[in-house]
């Protein structure tokens, strides 16, 4: 009789699930259909478009950003038509989950991608992800993507019209900046023959540049930057559109997180000379849309996944690795054109804004059987009417490469940043193409030999760290005097952490009760005690 009971029982909850899933279904049907007749209407009044671009390990090296040294033109046009933020910041340091991020809006615990996307990472976004990409599509936008897209699978990140290391070089779609122009040209060629003789629909396009990403790892041949790349040179190949800018060592700036020495600087100058490619680029992308008509209806967005491959940069936490460039420009926002923003953003906000500006909804859905997942990033619209009192991001890193696990999570609150190492005990890694770098390279040789490296603070150091962080980034914007103990900081301390915790849950975040419980979704309290003294 008791197993009867049981099946009984069974059969009542998986009726009831079955129900509460064809309603989830008839509910984002019904979503889909109101977004749909949304971007029909708003077509009415002049059909809104958006570009997105994004460089591949760009810092602060143009002159938006008041570095001079390095020639960036076409950037400092778009900035004139648009606002440019000063306190912008990716949540994750590292390629494909950084980019999972843009085009999801969710951090990288939440929608999967933990690590690198190629190759033998293969990390991958959870199946039921609803992606920008697909809210797009589902209403009636035409999407397109060129360059780098290093985010998987395909059925989350599905686009219209697809040139990338998917079907082609990363080379040629994401450094080649006359065949970026060309697909450019193609993509918005396209976009015209399906108006038929009426209104243009709606589009975006994401053009995801590979500069300026290291190659000395995978294509040494054409420069640790790939520098060499089309300049014309014997074995180089020609980009017809680059016109080569060459910088000296003793032309470039020297950023407080780089050692200062000769390996470096040169280091630096071949970055520069990948910015500049990267800024004709862009010119070639903006002036194809000028041509084709759309500038006029057209929201650009300008960023980068993470900061430069230098030591305390890409894969760190700290402000070198995550703070980013940042530039709207919006033809129906023009009151703040030239402006700067002191605001606090993320890159978690470029889905809601994409998805604002389209007036596309999020749509009720679950990732974990559990609470509704929702966007935690904000609209950057409102920001390029007026100033906002935006003064807090978070950050989430887990791993860059399969075997980097160092998990990390963060909270910046107005002049305060406070880090959680949640893999303090082991040394902080390296990845491959940073370790065959010029700069760390000789960063390794001073080291061992004992000479000065010219460097803010020792390898021990970077590689050891303290549970917490927290830094005044105000007194020290360097970020080297913890003040986690100091106990004049303890209340800031408590109230950032209460604060970072309360966004892991928020989020679903699956390292919410680590390094000291376990997480258990069936107990309450959920996080259980391990008490191995940490």
């Amino acid at each position: 009789m008791r197993g009867k009971r049981v099946d009984a029982e069974r059969k009542r909850e998986t009726r009831g699930e079955d129900r509460e899933k064809a309603g989830m279904k008839a509910c984002v049907t019904l979503v889909t259909l109101l977004v749909t007749l949304l971007v029909l209407c708003a077509g009415g009044e002049g059909a809104r478009h958006a570009l997105l671009i994004i460089a591949d390990d760009a810092g602060f090296e143009t002159e938006v950003y008041n570095n001079t040294a390095v020639r960036t033109p076409h950037l400092r046009a778009l900035a004139r038509r648009g606002v440019v933020f000063r306190n912008a910041f990716t949540s994750v340091s590292s390629c494909s989950p950084s980019r999972s991020t843009i085009l999801t809006g969710l951090p990288q615990h939440q929608n999967g991608m933990y690590g690198l996307h190629q190759g033998v990472h293969h990390f991958n976004s959870f199946d039921g992800v609803q992606s920008l990409p697909l809210l797009l599509q589902h209403a009636n936008v035409r999407t397109g993507i060129i360059g780098k897209k290093h985010v998987g699978p395909s059925a989350v990140y599905p686009f219209d019209f697809a040139y990338t290391e998917e079907n082609g070089s990363v080379l040629q779609v994401g450094r080649n900046i006359t065949r970026i122009k060309l697909l450019v040209r193609k993509f918005l060629q396209e976009q015209r023959e399906e108006s038929s003789g009426g209104e243009t629909p709606p589009f975006f396009l994401y053009v995801a540049f590979h500069d300026p990403h290291r190659c000395g790892h995978s294509q040494p041949q054409y420069g640790p930057f790939c520098e060499k790349f089309g300049n014309g040179e014997s074995g180089m190949g020609r980009i017809p559109d680059w016109h080569p800018e060459r910088y000296t060592p003793e032309q470039v700036k020297v950023p407080y997180f780089v050692p200062d020495t000769p390996a470096a600087r040169a280091d630096l100058a071949a970055l520069y000379t990948t910015v500049s490619r990267l800024d004709q680029g862009i010119g070639l992308v903006l002036q194809e849309l000028r041509d084709a008509g759309f500038e006029n209806d057209t929201l650009v967005m300008y960023s980068s996944d993470n900061g430069i491959p230098f030591p305390n940069g890409r894969t760190n936490l700290y402000d070198a690795g995550v703070a980013e460039p940042m530039i709207i420009s919006s033809p129906e926002h023009r009151e703040r054109w030239g402006q700067t923003s002191d605001a606090y953003v993320s890159l978690l906000d470029v889905t809601p804004t994409l998805l604002d500006w389209f007036s596309v909804p999020y749509p009720p859905y679950s990732l974990s059987g559990g609470s509704p997942v929702h966007l935690t990033g904000r609209s950057l619209l409102p920001a390029l009417s007026s100033e906002p009192m935006w003064d807090t991001t978070y950050g989430s890193q887990s791993l860059h490469e399969a075997t980097m696990y160092y998990p990390m999570r963060s909270v910046r609150r107005g002049r305060f940043v406070l880090l959680h190492n949640l893999n303090y005990r082991s040394p902080f890694p390296i990845d491959q193409d940073l370790y065959v770098s010029p700069t760390f390279q000789d960063l390794l040789q001073r080291t061992r030999a004992g000479t000065p490296t010219r460097w803010f603070k020792t390898l021990r150091q970077y590689y050891y760290r303290e549970r917490w962080e927290l830094f005044d980034t105000h007194l020290d914007p360097a970020e080297q005097n913890n003040l986690a103990s100091d106990p004049q900081h303890e209340a800031i301390l408590e109230l950032l952490k209460d604060q970072l915790v309360k966004w892991q849950w928020e989020t679903e975040d699956p390292w919410v009760c680590a390094p000291d419980a376990v997480l258990e979704d069936k107990m309450e309290p959920k996080c259980r005690p391990l008490y191995n003294e940490l």
